[in-house]
């Protein structure tokens, strides 16, 4: 864990000067490759699960968010948000080198491949919130920004050697906040300005149910989420190192302990114990962790992903109670579970727990996560709906944003010919 912080400390320096002062053995590099593999996984878990959950007329659309923001959110990120991120910071506030790196050692390599992943992480938590009513080029638009400029400075301040907030002593070792809720707090603003899905809500107000069609690809995508993230946060040592033992197990028992806890809550409600809840209260616990998962004990682990877990569904209706349409409910997987679980990495350090002055700095850095992120990603999206557009038109959604932004079909055999035709499709931005 120290080793962590002196070779994020060291990035500072510039480029050339990186061969001079970092000697990473091929053990290291070998593991943290291995970590970038399995979160790069992760992607193909978010195409499933957010898949699953919409409508089969969206599934195509669903999957090329996933994939796409992926790869414009790489380039991104290579270009600007990694110089933003771990670039020379004398003001703690913005980076200032490392832009666009074509130059420097295996150690440079070694840190941008594993980050990258972590970016688009943090960019594909909105696609699936904001699913079925999202135009494919700006949903695209905004991912770039995410990657480029909203991830990577708040990601400064918390990671950055000099950032202001690690300087405080700010605990989140692989990204409960810095990835996961800054991610959902983005995902909140967007659904905010495109709106809830059409037929979402009632003439009164009240929610109307829409089911995915493919609860096997909600487990799916679920279970290599899951594996993924023994290379989020076993990786986030960036280094072959024995913490990784701890970290792997608390990031398995608070996973467990999330679908329990998901359970729970239906439990007690007396309501139905559904598989798409249960999936999202072990995704709860696995973000929910993902800040102390280095630091605290396995019982506190439990403990943390217990309660992510519980939130899932009081944080599902909260967001309808305001009107707000989640399909995936990205929001209180990430950004609620996320908050959480930066605040028990305060609570259940281990060797300084409920340290007051720790929980204040862990507060802080909730406070201005949610701050930054939100209102940034809130001025992004209405930009973006104001210019290349953000919101379906009624008909493209009713008809499917598959035909309607790809011309193709997840299901072609279901399709009604005179809805799904190609002629159809490349005339529909003509139409009323």
């Amino acid at each position: 864990m120290e080793r962590r912080a002196i070779f994020f400390a060291l990035l500072l320096v510039p480029v050339p000067g990186l061969a001079d002062t970092l000697e990473y053995s091929g053990a290291d590099v070998v593991w943290v490759a291995i970590a970038a593999a399995l979160v790069f996984l992760m992607q193909a878990g978010f195409a499933l699960l957010e898949s699953g959950l919409s409508r089969a007329k969206n599934a195509i659309n669903v999957v090329m968010k996933n994939y796409m923001d992926l790869c414009v959110g790489t380039l991104a990120f290579w270009a600007l948000g990694f110089g933003l991120m771990f670039g020379a910071n004398p003001s703690g506030w913005v980076g200032q080198t490392l832009f666009a790196p074509s130059q420097g050692d295996s150690d440079l390599w070694t840190l941008l491949l594993f980050q990258l992943m972590f970016a688009a992480t943090a960019a594909t938590i909105a696609s699936g919130a904001m699913a079925e009513r999202t135009r494919y080029l700006g949903y695209l638009a905004g991912a770039v920004a995410i990657t480029g400029v909203i991830y990577p400075l708040f990601g400064n301040w918390a990671w950055n050697g000099d950032g202001w907030l690690a300087r405080l002593g700010f605990v989140d070792f692989a990204g409960s906040t810095v990835v996961h809720s800054v991610g959902g707090w983005c995902a909140l603003a967007g659904i905010l300005v495109v709106g809830p899905r059409l037929g979402r809500f009632d003439n009164q107000g009240a929610p109307r149910e829409i089911r995915g069609h493919n609860l096997s690809f909600v487990a799916l995508g679920g279970f290599l989420l899951w594996f993924g993230w023994f290379g989020f946060n076993g990786g986030s040592t960036v280094g072959a190192s024995v913490d990784i033992a701890l970290i792997n197990l608390n990031t398995q028992l608070a996973a467990a302990a999330g679908a329990l806890g998901a359970t729970l809550y239906r439990l007690i409600t007396r309501r139905p114990v559904l598989l798409t809840e249960t999936v999202n209260g072990s995704l709860a616990g696995l973000v929910g962790i993902t800040a102390g998962c280095a630091t605290m004990v396995p019982g506190f682990a439990v403990l943390t992903g217990l309660i992510a877990g519980l939130t899932v569904g009081p944080g599902s209706r909260l967001l309808l109670s305001l009107k707000l349409d989640d399909v995936v409910s990205a929001v209180p997987v990430h950004a609620f579970a996320g908050a959480w679980g930066t605040l028990a990495a305060g609570l259940f350090y281990t060797g300084d727990l409920f340290d007051p002055q720790r929980i204040t700095v862990q507060l802080l850095g909730i406070v201005v996560a949610f701050a930054w992120a939100f209102f940034a990603a809130l001025i992004l999206y209405m930009v973006v709906s104001l210019t290349a557009g953000l919101r379906a038109p009624p008909l493209h959604e009713q008809r499917g944003l598959d035909v309607s932004e790809h011309a193709e079909l997840g299901y072609p055999e279901f399709a009604q010919p005179h809805l799904y035709d190609a002629e159809v499709a490349d005339g529909l931005e003509t139409r009323p």
